[in-house]
């Protein structure tokens, strides 16, 4: 009976690590299915929690990015309706570049993060640099990847996003896409 109750708990814990896992890192980009469970680490950043996150906010010492994708009017909506997305909220002092974060970028959308990046950095590969977007959001996490592979050195991830910034009551802001 002993050995049938060892084996029956060391099989709930295995289930328990494996439903809590979080992904491993993949090699390329998030392509699809972009809102699901996201690694604890990207290669190239550093990975902020809330606390920390709201330190180096305080501090000014970093450009925020929030790459969440603008609402688009939905296809089915009649041409003679009035639609009005909700207002996006974010960080306070961020830029929101929207759909940065796809997995793959048409050269329009990459010249757009590009020369936003090397702008809100004044051209320094090194300037401190903050990405996020939702809680188990795989933009952010594209984002902060391909920064990398760009050349920029002192990358965050905040990984929790708008949804843990607001969870612990920080300041939020209503924002517009940057133009």
């Amino acid at each position: 009976m002993r050995a049938g109750r060892c084996l029956f708990f060391g099989f709930a814990l295995l289930v328990n690590l494996v439903a809590h896992a979080q992904p491993l890192e993949p090699e390329g980009y998030r392509m699809d299915d972009y809102r699901a469970p996201t690694p604890a680490t990207v290669a190239g950043a550093v990975v902020l929690d809330t606390d920390t996150a709201h330190q180096l906010w305080k501090s000014g010492e970093a450009v925020w990015i929030d790459v969440l994708p603008a609402p688009g009017r939905p296809a089915n909506l009649p041409e003679s309706a009035v639609w009005m997305p909700l207002p996006h909220r974010d960080i306070p002092g961020s830029l929101w570049l929207p759909d940065v974060g796809r997995g793959a970028l048409n050269p329009e959308v990459e010249g757009y993060f590009r020369d936003h990046l090397a702008t809100a950095t004044k051209l320094r590969k090194d300037a401190a640099i903050v990405f996020y977007c939702l809680a188990d959001c795989w933009m952010s996490w594209n984002a902060a990847k391909r920064a990398a592979s760009w050349g920029y050195t002192q990358i965050y991830w905040y990984r929790d996003g708008t949804d843990g910034w607001d969870a612990a009551k920080l300041p939020m802001q209503n924002a517009e896409p940057t133009e």
